[in-house]
């Protein structure tokens, strides 16, 4: 039988938020952001739960987690690190910062191989993202390669404690992603959506952009395609290895881009949630509040999942 697995992206200091925000509590009984998406995604089957951590963060991850979710599905802990390249390949001695998300992806290949979800684990998505996920994993075939990519409201993503960076998505009429424009600084002005350029210039976007909060679903295969990608980041001449860093949007885009793989962009209803900035908490708190007195989630988290 296949092990469908969820990737949960927690390697990030989060420079914004001032310290590590994955183990800030917003839960009633101490509860984690990411032990909410956690139960969304044992609730859609996902069997298999892949932690990408720095190695200094694993005993806080194990004693946090770990007996909560041990029993629940298997369970494992990936680090992160800046030797992990491929053969003939090293790491600059000045190098500091980890290669990216799409390394940061790559590093799971040893402990995931069937098709897999990937989130970042200081977002919360929702359990209808789960579910269209989890769908479209069902029905994806062999014939040729279908990733998915969840689309969210980017009106709902902003926060009004500053900017924020967004994946804008391009989509075609048949719901096939056409690209990602990166902006790293989006915000509102004026009760409008806008985003900054380097010269700090406002730029309108429309009410009904989408936005990638990087919650994707892949085949088996695209470990494959991904290992292929890294090794063209590092030989190229164009990379500055003491400071690129190899995105996994990126490397997405260079598969459609070449008619290796399609990506749909799928719909949801759910509200995103996410911690950018140290004063989100309050808000995220009071979201949480809400989906347990709705009857979403029960007030202690892991009671009902006995």
């Amino acid at each position: 039988m296949i092990e469908t697995s969820l990737v949960i992206l927690a390697a990030g200091m989060g420079s914004r938020y001032g310290g590590l925000k994955q183990i800030d509590p917003v839960g009633p009984h101490g509860e984690l952001l990411i032990e909410y998406s956690i139960v969304d995604a044992l609730s859609v089957g996902i069997e298999h739960i892949a932690f990408v951590i720095q190695q200094s963060q694993e005993e806080t991850f194990r004693s946090i987690l770990g007996t909560k979710i041990a029993n629940r599905c298997r369970v494992s802990f990936v680090h992160q690190e800046l030797a992990d390249l491929p053969a003939g390949f090293s790491c600059p001695p000045e190098r500091q910062k980890p290669w990216g998300t799409g390394h940061a992806v790559l590093s799971c290949r040893h402990v995931v191989h069937g098709p897999f979800a990937v989130i970042n684990a200081d977002d919360f998505y929702g359990r209808a993202s789960y579910a269209a996920l989890a769908e479209h994993l069902e029905r994806a075939d062999g014939a040729r390669p279908a990733y998915a990519l969840v689309g969210f409201d980017l009106k709902k993503t902003v926060t009004e404690h500053g900017t924020v960076s967004r994946g804008i998505c391009r989509v075609g009429d048949n719901g096939q992603l056409l690209g990602i424009d990166e902006r790293t600084k989006v915000g509102m002005q004026d009760g409008s959506l806008v985003f900054w350029d380097e010269a700090g210039k406002s730029h309108g976007l429309p009410e009904s952009s989408v936005a990638s909060m990087n919650m994707w679903a892949f085949p088996p295969s695209f470990m494959d395609e991904l290992a292929g990608k890294f090794v063209d980041f590092q030989s190229s001449p164009a990379t500055d290895r003491l400071r690129d860093e190899f995105f996994l949007p990126g490397a997405v885009g260079d598969l459609t881009a070449a008619d290796k793989a399609a990506v749909r962009v799928l719909p949801t209803s759910a509200a995103w949630m996410g911690v950018t900035y140290r004063k989100d908490l309050a808000r995220v708190r009071e979201g949480i509040q809400r989906l347990i007195e709705r009857g979403v989630y029960p007030s202690e988290l892991w009671a009902d999942q006995l």
